[in-house]
Order: C-alpha cells, then sequence, then structure tokens
C-alpha cells in the first residue's frame, strides 16, 4: 500500500486497506489452533482440553512477543510518517534480535518445567496430563518460529504493507491443514499421533513460514537491506521498543495468566468444561481478531498521521474506524447468540454435555461482543499514539476482576454459568472505559489550523 494513502488519501479507504489483509492474516493464525480443535474434537473432548490446556502457554507467549511485535508496528510506523528511513531498518533489526533472544529463554523454561506447569491446572485426569505435556514439548521446541513470525508481520504491517503478512501466513495454513488430519488420525505413510500431530503440524507450519518471511524480506531493502541480526543492539531502540511494547505484553500476559486460573476453577466441575471454554474461546475468537485487524490498521494509520502531525486525521480515523469495529461487535452477538448451537457442534459434534454447555458459554459472551471490539479498537488507537499504558491498565483492573468475581458468581446459583458471566461483564466495562478515557486525549490533540 503508498503510505500517501496513509497520510494523505481517503481516510475509510486507507483504514479498510490496510485491515482486509491484517484480519486474513489474524484469521489465518487463529485458523491453525482451529484446525487443530476441530480434528482432535473428533477423537474426544479430553484430546480438546489437553491441547486448549498446552495451547495457554502458547498464549502466555504472545505476551512476550508482543514486546517486538507492537514495538515494531509502532516504531516502524511512525518512523515511515517522519521518512526517516535509518530507523525503520533499525526497529526491524532489534525487534527481530529481541524475538529470537525472548523465544529462546522462553522455550528452554517450557521444556524443563513441564511437567509442574501442567501439574498447575489439577486437571486429575492421567490421561488428559500426559496429552498436555507431550503437547507442550513439542509446541515448546518450536516456539522461536511461533515468536519471529508476528515480528516479521509487526514490520511489515507498519511499512503499510499487510498484504505480504498474509500471504505468508496463508501459506503456512495451507501446509497446516494438510498436515493435520496426516499427523493426528494417521492417514497415508503418517502414524496416528493423536496430540502429538496436532503439535508438530503446527510447528512445522511454524517453521515454514519463518523461511518464506527470510526469501521475501530479501528483497524489501526499505526495512532489511543491511539487516544484522548480529551486531550488537542499540540501547535507545530497545528502550524505546519496551516502552511501546511492555505494557501491551504486560496486559496479555496477566490475561492469559487469569484465564488458566479461570481453568483451574473450572476443573472443580471436570474436564468437559475446560474443553468448552478452550472451543469456545476459539469460536468467539473470530470476532476479536476481525476486530484485532482493525485494531492494527488504527494503529498504523493514527501512527503515520502522529508521524506526520495530521492531528484532524487522527480525530476523523478514530471515528471512523470505531464505526466499523463497532458493526463487527453487533455483527458477532448476532452471530454467536442465533448461532450458538450449530457453530459449537462443528467442533464437538457427538457429546451432548459439552454442546449444551457451549451454547450457554456463547450465548453469555454474545453479549460482550460489541463492547469487545470497541476496547480493541481503541487499543490500537492509543498504541498508534504511542500510549500504550492506558489500555493495558484497563485490561488488567477489568481481567484481574474476572477471578473474584467468578469465585463470588459461581457459589451463587448461577453455579457453572456465573464464570461465563464474569467473563462477559469484563469486558463490557472494558470497552466503555477505555472509550471514554481515549475521548479524553483526543480533547487535548493540537488541531491543524492551530
Amino acid at each position: 500500500m503508498d503510505n500517501r494513502e496513509i497520510v494523505e488519501g481517503n481516510i475509510t479507504s486507507a483504514l479498510i486497506k490496510l485491515a482486509i489483509p491484517i484480519m486474513a492474516t489474524s484469521f489465518v493464525q487463529m485458523a491453525y489452533s482451529m484446525m487443530d480443535m476441530i480434528w482432535l474434537g473428533r477423537l474426544s473432548t479430553n484430546a480438546v482440553a489437553a491441547a486448549g490446556t498446552a495451547g495457554f502457554f502458547t498464549w502466555l507467549g504472545s505476551a512476550l512477543f508482543m514486546i517486538p511485535k507492537i514495538g515494531a508496528e509502532v516504531g516502524v510506523a511512525q518512523s515511515y510518517g517522519k521518512k526517516d528511513m535509518e530507523s525503520v531498518k533499525k526497529y526491524a533489526a532489534h525487534t527481530l534480535q529481541l524475538a529470537i533472544i525472548i523465544s529462546i529463554l522462553y522455550s528452554l523454561i517450557l521444556i524443563f518445567f513441564r511437567h509442574p506447569i501442567i501439574g498447575f491446572f489439577n486437571l486429575g485426569d492421567q490421561e488428559v496430563i500426559n496429552m498436555a505435556i507431550d503437547y507442550l514439548f513439542i509446541v515448546s521446541i518450536g516456539m522461536g518460529f511461533y515468536f519471529l513470525n508476528p515480528v516479521f508481520s509487526g514490520i511489515l504491517n507498519g511499512s503499510g504493507d499487510s498484504t505480504t503478512p498474509f500471504k505468508v501466513n496463508a501459506l503456512g495454513l495451507i501446509i497446516n491443514m494438510i498436515l493435520d488430519p496426516l499427523m493426528i488420525m494417521g492417514i497415508g505413510p503418517f502414524p496416528r499421533m493423536e496430540v502429538k500431530g496436532a503439535a508438530l503440524a503446527t510447528i512445522i507450519a511454524q517453521i515454514m513460514v519463518t523461511f518464506i518471511f527470510i526469501f521475501v524480506s530479501r528483497d524489501n531493502a526499505d526495512l532489511f537491506c543491511g539487516l544484522n541480526i548480529l551486531k550488537v543492539p542499540d540501547r535507545y531502540y530497545i528502550k524505546r521498543i519496551f516502552k511501546l511494547g511492555f505494557p501491551s505484553a504486560l496486559q496479555t500476559g496477566l490475561f492469559a495468566s487469569i484465564a488458566m486460573i479461570i481453568t483451574r476453577i473450572l476443573s472443580r466441575w471436570g474436564s468437559v468444561p475446560i474443553g468448552v471454554q478452550n472451543v469456545g474461546s476459539q469460536i468467539e475468537s473470530i470476532s476479536w481478531l476481525t476486530a484485532g485487524g482493525f485494531s492494527t490498521a488504527i494503529s498504523v494509520f493514527i501512527g503515520q498521521n502522529h508521524g506526520a502531525k495530521h492531528w484532524d486525521r487522527i480525530r476523523e480515523g478514530y471515528r471512523k474506524g470505531l464505526m466499523i469495529v463497532g458493526a463487527i461487535g453487533i455483527f458477532a452477538t448476532l452471530l454467536l447468540i442465533g448461532g450458538a448451537k450449530p457453530i459449537f457442534r462443528l467442533f464437538i459434534p457427538r457429546d451432548r454435555e459439552a454442546i449444551e454447555m457451549g451454547v450457554v458459554y456463547l450465548k453469555i459472551l454474545g453479549l460482550s461482543q460489541f463492547f469487545m471490539a470497541i476496547e480493541i479498537g481503541t487499543q490500537g488507537a492509543f498504541n498508534g499514539l504511542g500510549k500504550t499504558i492506558p489500555p493495558s491498565f484497563v485490561g488488567i483492573l477489568f481481567n484481574s476482576l474476572r477471578i473474584p468475581s467468578s469465585l463470588f458468581l459461581s457459589s451463587t446459583t448461577l453455579g457453572l454459568d456465573g464464570v461465563w458471566w464474569s467473563i462477559s461483564i469484563s469486558s463490557i466495562f472494558k470497552g466503555v472505559v477505555l472509550f471514554l478515557w481515549y475521548i479524553i486525549i483526543l480533547r487535548r490533540l493540537p488541531s491543524n489550523g492551530e
């Protein structure tokens, strides 16, 4: 995409052109775990619960790669807006360096402590525990590639090129879709590996995506020419990347940790609710990943216009972006409430108890989708201004309140449904509070006529 469209052209057109490939990339990344759940759901609810439990640690890993990813998106975008191409290249190099270092450390922790890590969930079923440990071990070996790919995407998104990350990640999804049934079910020359096969298929696909990104990057001189990831890092850029990315990383990390505690609370009702939550969150992710695509587009748009000091375009870009994500939220509400049963049965077709539980989950969470979309879109707007602390503060506060509210509501006549209500209510509060906070920030920005 031509960067002049972002800082000079039609605002709605620029947002949509940026957002569609980013949304598609988000769907592709979500589809990796969704494919796993679809095939594992045909084995057993226990297999879904095992993969979903171990999957919390790829989610926790996403908090760590959020530091270089957000640093790349915002740093590259603002440098492009200023036409500072030297800084663009330095943000690219330093974010890739950080991704490699952090992923190696995180992988080693998961590999050596995988038994007590899975033991935290108190799953109670030894078969589920063993499958979760196997899945976590295999995924941990390939964690470096899981970190690098979002950072490559963030660098390209920040430059205004959101199409290339989509194409590259789509190729990875195709590889994963082919390998999943072959390795899980044992088709053709492949042995039946079940949960291990799901993990292995995902890692192979991620490795291929990384190699494709490296190949593609050789032709992009603006971003990667002369890049040397073995060079000693510049303290200024490392500090700047951490300043931009750490609040979002902390929010995501605590969100994942809180979700783990919620899963431990769910274990009081057995492994079925854990499987239901894992599948339900995959279904719900369709809406928040769609909103997330527009959130990144809003972040890049506002970041480049912030660098160019186009204050009025920032205001108008946020208004139009919010209209789009709001419509996404309303559609998600109608979809999750109206189509709960047939959607959930796509994942677990034969377990009646899980289906009934899943329908209730989707209907309760469906009520909060509009507010969740507003929160996600506004978070991107804050990121574009380089103000990553407010959305992190709001997210951490209300996500943390899910733990006491889950314990309280589930101890009432609501029972298990009280856990779902605690999640939905907190999402509503996050959307309202963050929106009001951003409106205050907008009123303090200067006007281009001043």
